[in-house]
């Protein structure tokens, strides 16, 4: 369940990546971002998951 205020807050962070990793392709980034988002999208505390998300697509686009 993705509410509107993180739904713009995931697509800053996939913006951010695509940023940081311009040799990434832009598809390749939102399935990172939403395999991450689908590990955390079951909790009930909604403020902090586009921070986690974009920690763990970070790491996991720095060591691809």
């Amino acid at each position: 369940m993705t509410n509107e205020p993180e739904a713009r807050a995931l697509m800053e962070v996939m913006d951010r990546l695509t940023e940081r990793f311009p040799e990434k392709e832009r598809s390749a980034i939102e399935q990172i971002v939403a395999e991450e988002h689908e590990l955390l999208d079951d909790g009930p505390i909604r403020d902090y998951v586009p921070v986690l998300v974009e920690r763990a697509a970070k790491l996991r686009l720095a060591n691809s």
